[in-house]
């Protein structure tokens, strides 16, 4: 083992970023109409985009398989090795074939090609020779040649395996794109995690479990202690004789009522709330409401539904569900 020291390690660990980061920009100057050609070409599709690779490359197909079904377009993952042995035979005649490859040359990818081309699938090449047989046998060749890999010993896929990714990527977003894919879609997909639940969680889904706590304008200041203790919210709502929001009373309100008079005892609601209350529609998303409390420092907001006092919901809501 190599005696290297911290910065050596560094050094080549910024030189392996860099190189990639290289390949990915020359991948760039690299798209043809091919690209276009092959966006359009799976839009128009009723099947699915099978992906296929051999070794490391069957890795990144994963990968790209697996970004195509969570942005809306319906994908597999086909390993070329196995193709050959039956999984052929999940391979629709609507379907359009992806192979990946570094070389073209491989000779599990070269028995695939031609399979593919009989059962008359559009094939696309993802490939780093454009000359090689995979690119010969293809409809479309999307280019991935990189100068060299960022493995020292130019051997080890790195470079090209990135360069493939991110044409798998380009591939996923210009489709989102084309289809107008949208994040309401995008929440159908990924109803799970945090992630899920910022897309479709909304302010009734969480304020709907809390207490509603309101008083009259008219009501004494020793019941309205009484109302924000009860209800635990930290706050409590004002209703004018409508039943419409008046204004809110929250804690940093009575504290600063208790500093600047020295008798409160007689005071109402109406002489110590807040007029202009923040609001939050209740079909709100979650995350728009925690967007406003950030924004005026606050830690809750009046819920209405079509102006009507709903609730409330607090900043805890929030962090309960794991949203911050």
């Amino acid at each position: 083992m190599n005696n290297l020291s911290e910065s050596a390690l560094l050094e080549t660990a910024r030189n392996t970023i860099h190189q990639e980061s290289e390949a990915l920009h020359a991948l760039e100057g690299m798209l043809t109409e091919d690209f276009g050609k092959t966006v359009r070409l799976i839009a128009r599709s009723t099947g699915r985009v099978v992906v296929s690779g051999i070794g490391k490359s069957a890795i990144i197909a994963q990968k790209i398989v697996a970004t195509f079904n969570s942005t809306g377009t319906p994908a597999l993952f086909m390993h070329a090795g196995d193709a050959i042995h039956g999984d052929l035979g999940m391979i629709r005649q609507e379907d359009v074939v992806i192979c990946i490859s570094k070389s073209g040359e491989s000779p599990e990818i070269k028995l695939l090609a031609p399979l593919v081309k009989n059962f008359h699938n559009p094939l696309i090449a993802i490939v780093g020779n454009v000359d090689s047989y995979l690119a010969q046998q293809a409809d479309f060749i999307l280019n991935t040649t990189v100068s060299q890999e960022a493995c020292p010993n130019n051997l080890a896929p790195t470079a090209s395996t990135t360069a493939q990714l991110a044409m798998g990527d380009a591939l996923a977003v210009c489709l989102m794109k084309l289809k107008g894919f949208s994040s309401d879609d995008f929440a159908k997909f990924h109803p799970g995690g945090t992630l899920g639940k910022k897309l479709y969680l909304k302010v009734k889904d969480l304020s709907l479990q809390n207490e509603k706590p309101a008083v009259g304008k008219e009501t004494l200041m020793k019941e309205v202690i009484m109302e924000i203790t009860k209800r635990r919210l930290g706050m409590t709502t004002v209703l004018d004789e409508g039943g419409k929001i008046a204004g809110i009373i929250t804690d940093g309100d009575l504290r600063r009522m208790l500093k600047e008079r020295s008798t409160w005892e007689t005071l109402r609601a109406a002489d110590v709330m807040n007029t202009h209350p923040k609001t939050v529609s209740d079909e709100a998303l979650a995350v728009h409401a925690l967007e406003l409390m950030r924004r005026y420092n606050i830690t809750q907001l009046i819920v209405l539904n079509n102006d009507e006092y709903s609730g409330v919901i607090h900043l805890h809501d929030i962090i309960k569900e794991g949203l911050l």
